[in-house]
């Protein structure tokens, strides 16, 4: 991480998207960069030039909710960039080191091996797949304990197959997890993931430089490509298993329709529940 901090890199990245035809300033003149100057940012938050510097520099990285208030507004930030922004200025103490390996509750363990036609996984903060039942994994293979989902976005060359909206995918999912470790951008864990995927990958490179941040909804449509049952559309439900920062993710699709009757094919392919894929009754 720069010296400018979580803060000052985030102030220049949203910065540097808005053209200035947004904010109803000319556009007139010659720009080493698309977006707004720092002295334009600071003419629409009505702060000084040198203090909007010194927050970019890192200089300063405790400004009052003022003027947090005057910096969403001028970055045209929505309710949930805007939220990130308070809390990389008002960050939480840090949490303690995570332990080498997380284990899922037993009863989610249980839960998630009793659903045959369900896919359903659960995985970590950082997207580790931590545990997936059979018809999860049959779904889509990255559905498997060990598997860390970002890192099969970017770097697996089965998944633009997987996912016909590949696009999306990835925007949503560099989106979700800055939402996720907020201003722990230094979490070593993190800190690794990006650098191999940086090192590995340039649209990752160009979104994770584009600070956005999405707070993943309860729920949403995702459609699957698959090379036995074709394309499937369902819908999935996200829960936060309390007590953890893991989420469970459940799949399922319009009762009666094709994407149902591909799930259950699906499911007889994939055998009992029994064998649910890593039940970690060890490492969850």
């Amino acid at each position: 991480m720069s010296t400018a901090g979580p803060l000052g890199e985030y102030l220049r990245a949203r910065r540097e998207l808005i053209r200035p035809g947004d904010v109803g300033l000319p556009a007139h003149g010659r720009r080493r960069v698309p977006g707004l100057r720092r002295e334009e940012a600071a003419l629409l938050a009505g702060i000084s030039v040198d203090y909007y510097l010194r927050l970019e520099q890192g200089r300063d990285r405790h400004p009052s909710t003022q003027v947090l208030d005057a910096l969403a507004r001028a970055l045209m930030l929505d309710a949930e960039a805007a939220a990130h922004l308070y809390g990389l200025a008002r960050p939480a103490p840090a949490r303690p080191a995570a332990r080498r390996q997380e284990r899922v509750p037993l009863g989610i363990r249980q839960l998630v091996g009793s659903w045959s036609e369900t896919p359903a996984f659960v995985h970590s903060r950082h997207l580790d797949v931590l545990l997936a039942n059979p018809i999860a994994t049959a779904l889509a293979p990255i559905f498997t304990a060990g598997v860390n989902l970002l890192r099969a976005v970017f770097l697996d060359p089965s998944v633009p197959a997987l996912y016909p909206a590949l696009t999306a995918v990835a925007a949503n999912a560099v989106a979700g997890l800055r939402a996720q470790v907020g201003a722990e951008v230094d979490d070593p864990r993190l800190t690794e993931l990006v650098e191999e995927l940086t090192a590995g990958s340039e649209r990752f490179r160009r979104l994770w430089a584009r600070h956005d941040v999405t707070v993943r909804a309860g729920g949403g449509l995702r459609v699957f490509g698959h090379p036995r049952v074709g394309e499937l559309e369902l819908r999935y439900e996200k829960f936060t298993i309390s007590g953890t920062t893991q989420s469970l993710v459940v799949y399922h699709a319009e009762p009666g329709g094709p994407s149902a009757r591909s799930l259950a094919r699906l499911a007889r392919s994939a055998g009992s529940p029994a064998g649910a894929a890593a039940d970690n009754d060890e490492s969850g």
